[in-house]
């Protein structure tokens, strides 16, 4: 069973394993499938959903706010993550003429009523910022934060694929607290360790988010020699471990990290998904840990 934990010591509730539903449209599930699939989650502790205003083409949203409704689930029983902040050129947004980004308290404020609409809530728990904006006005984010904030429509803030001098500048000018950073991470994208993400999140003791935790597919997949070398000792180290699986391995490397990092699962797969629940259980030692971090760099340790 998935455990629940804080974010930071004054953010929101959520599961440790975090379901993503980035590709949700892409799964071609029907509704009744989907409710199965957030059933499925909230039978193993998976309470915390997360979104986008953008992913399926504005689509996505939608699709788990009818299902989400009719499965009856308890609002109060579940945590909703999702960002604004990307503008798409899209038929269901036929007014956007390029793909930019917009993080004018306007289009803020909109954005999270039009994601309250679709995910049939009645506030969200999570709202992030998607990408860092160079046009981004801080007071015009607080403007919009402290609005939504006040109309109780939104719980808490954070944002997405910021590097830490963005968080730090951001947060700086802000009259509500960021709660976390939502980062790329996994055994086949390190950047968090050189950029300063993870450092930052240590040292504010936030924890953050881990997106595309096995790497979008791609080391299952990809015919590279870093993914040949990955697939190698992950299976190695499960066999040590007793038979756990390649993806339980990455992600028991994920947990392992002290940031306490909090997965963000993008599979439709309740098969895959009690397959990380599982690696919950996963103690990594400290040499296979590095194992795997060398194995990704493709060189040892200086």
């Amino acid at each position: 069973m998935v455990p629940q934990i804080d974010l930071c010591k004054d953010g929101p509730r959520c599961s440790r394993i975090v379901h993503g539903l980035w590709r949700l449209a892409d799964w071609n599930k029907s509704e009744a499938e989907v409710q199965e699939l957030i059933l499925g989650c909230l039978e193993r502790g998976i309470t915390t959903f997360d979104h986008a205003d953008i992913y399926g083409d504005y689509t996505c949203e939608s699709l788990f706010g009818r299902a989400l409704v009719d499965s009856g689930t308890d609002r109060s029983q579940i945590q909703v993550v999702t960002k604004c902040g990307i503008k798409l050129v899209s038929r269901n947004r036929p007014g956007h003429a390029i793909k930019c980004y917009d993080t004018t308290a306007a289009h803020i404020v909109a954005s999270a009523e039009n994601s309250l609409k679709n995910l049939r809530v009645d506030y969200i728990d999570l709202l992030l910022i998607h990408r860092p904006d160079p046009l981004m006005d801080p007071a015009q984010v607080n403007e919009a934060f402290v609005q939504l904030k006040d109309a109780g429509k939104v719980r808490h803030f954070g944002v997405s694929n910021f590097l830490p001098f963005q968080f730090e500048m951001l947060a700086s000018k802000l009259d509500v607290p960021l709660v976390t950073n939502q980062i790329e991470y996994s055994v086949m994208h390190l950047d968090a360790h050189s950029d300063g993400s993870l450092d930052l999140c240590q040292r504010l003791a936030l924890r953050p988010m881990a997106w595309s935790p096995m790497g979008g597919g791609r080391l299952f997949h990809e015919d590279s020699d870093r993914a040949r070398r990955l697939r190698d000792i992950l299976g190695r180290i499960g066999r040590r471990l007793g038979g756990a699986s390649m993806d339980q391995v990455a992600l028991a490397w994920l947990l392992a990290h002290p940031a306490r990092l909090v997965p963000v699962l993008g599979t439709g797969r309740l098969s895959r998904i009690h397959k990380a629940v599982e690696a919950l259980e996963l103690t990594l030692p400290r040499e296979e840990w590095f194992e795997i971090w060398c194995a990704s760099t493709g060189r040892d340790v200086p």
